[in-house]
């Protein structure tokens, strides 16, 4: 690009506005930034555009080189700042710039990308990390699901994980259950009320002093194993590049359910050995995760918001166990000849610090992991910054852009991405060979 998109502002009643001289500006972690150009690429279909209560913006002054706070907007209220919530498989290079005020809010649990535009369209410092289409907007139609749901909710009336996953799909608009009913790619399994993490940014758990709600409600029942058999072997026998996933949102830690785990996945592969069997998981548990890689488990995927002890005991709060257990879960997953990813969530100006970046080189030479999901942490960002606490020991922040360079230099065959790939399983590779 030639030219810096303008910055965006808002006012009280949720309308906003390019400002007029400003361009817009970013942050990583506490620190104002100019954008650079080049990173800027147009905001994705199916991103959405919030306003930040309580949160004064800053614009970058071209003619004076500097940053510019802005306190009322172009109809003179208090003005907000704005933010973009980018569409899935993207991932975000800065945050939007401000500076919350003393009385602001709590935001709610989103990541937040800065955002500008010109000429009438709106631009974000960001990378298209995974080029899978699955949960691209133009792949949905709501009159088909709503068709599907009503299908097989009448073909399967007394399965509650079926019931369940409906409201996820129609109600909560949760891609993964919408691709269940219509058929196709990665389904979800979500099976666990419970956790052995106390996440501060928890989607399905959240306590009343926090100061904002859940995104989405956890699963109150554990399903039989029949019923997620019912779920999950049709859909990997059927479904185009199909995968199924234990380990959602929604719900809990799957590997507290350890023995149901062991019996669904057991029972699939005597109906089908067709698909990927993935658990998504904090990792707690590896003499478990090699159960279930010798049951037929195909992958796991590992969330971690941090390559550093320290940071990940502040963000996680584990439970009944240590980060050296989910570094072993990551190995239990590879040595079993199983597929593993590391889910590792990006932080402008925290992720990309030279501390973290020698320690995410550490932990994939230690784990060899076969890909890394490049996924956004969803919370408000000065309460990120306020749970870790002084970042200075960690160096400097490198910028995203360098981490994923980085890391890719230091390991050139690792795979990047964003969603659970369809590996192809072991008896797909044997019939493939005859």
């Amino acid at each position: 690009m030639k030219k810096l998109p303008h910055l965006l502002v808002s006012d009280k009643d949720g309308n906003i506005f390019p400002h007029p001289s400003l361009k817009m500006a970013g942050r990583s972690a506490i620190d104002m930034v100019e954008v650079p150009k080049e990173e800027l690429i147009p905001l994705p279909e199916g991103s959405e555009i919030f306003t930040l209560p309580g949160r004064t913006p800053f614009g970058w002054d071209e003619k004076t080189q500097e940053l510019v706070s802005v306190d009322k907007g172009p109809l003179g209220q208090e003005a907000w700042a704005c933010a973009a919530f980018m569409a899935p498989a993207h991932t975000q290079f800065l945050l939007p710039a401000y500076r919350a005020k003393p009385n602001a809010p709590r935001l709610p649990l989103f990541a937040y990308t800065a955002v500008g535009e010109l000429y009438g369209k709106l631009f974000v410092p960001a990378r298209r990390i995974d080029p899978d289409s699955r949960q691209d907007l133009k792949n949905f139609s709501q009159e088909e699901l709503a068709r599907r749901v009503k299908a097989r909710l009448k073909a399967e009336p007394k399965n509650r994980l079926v019931a369940y996953l409906s409201t996820c799909a129609l109600v909560n608009a949760c891609p993964g259950a919408k691709n269940f009913f219509l058929g196709r790619w990665e389904a979800p399994l979500p099976t666990s009320p419970a956790c052995n993490s106390d996440c501060v940014g928890c989607l399905s758990f959240q306590a009343a002093n926090t100061g904002f709600p859940s995104t989405q409600n956890r699963i109150q029942f554990t399903p039989t194993a029949d019923e997620v058999v019912a779920v999950a072997a049709p859909h990997l026998a059927s479904a185009p590049r199909p995968v199924v996933s234990f380990g959602q949102g929604c719900e809990g830690e799957p590997l507290m359910n350890g023995p149901l785990l062991l019996e669904s996945i057991r029972k699939i592969r005597k109906v089908t050995p067709r698909g990927i069997i993935n658990v998504n998981t904090n990792g707690s548990k590896p003499g478990l995760v090699w159960e279930l890689v010798q049951a037929g488990l195909d992958a796991i995927r590992v969330s971690m918001n941090s390559a550093q002890e320290v940071w990940y005991n502040a963000y996680y709060r584990p439970r009944g166990y240590t980060f050296a257990d989910v570094k072993d879960s990551v190995k239990a997953m590879v040595q079993g000849g199983g597929k593993a990813s590391i889910n590792y969530f990006v932080f402008p100006g925290v992720s990309d610090r030279e501390a973290e970046i020698e320690a995410l080189i550490s932990l994939v030479k230690e784990t060899d992991p076969h890909l890394i999901q490049w996924r956004n942490l969803n919370l408000d960002p000065d309460l990120y910054l306020q749970t870790l606490g002084d970042l200075s020991p960690a160096g400097r922040a490198m910028g995203v852009p360098f981490l994923l360079g980085e890391i890719r230099r230091q390991f050139p065959t690792l795979r990047y991405g964003y969603f659970n790939p369809p590996w192809a399983t072991e008896a797909e590779k044997a019939a493939a060979s005859k």
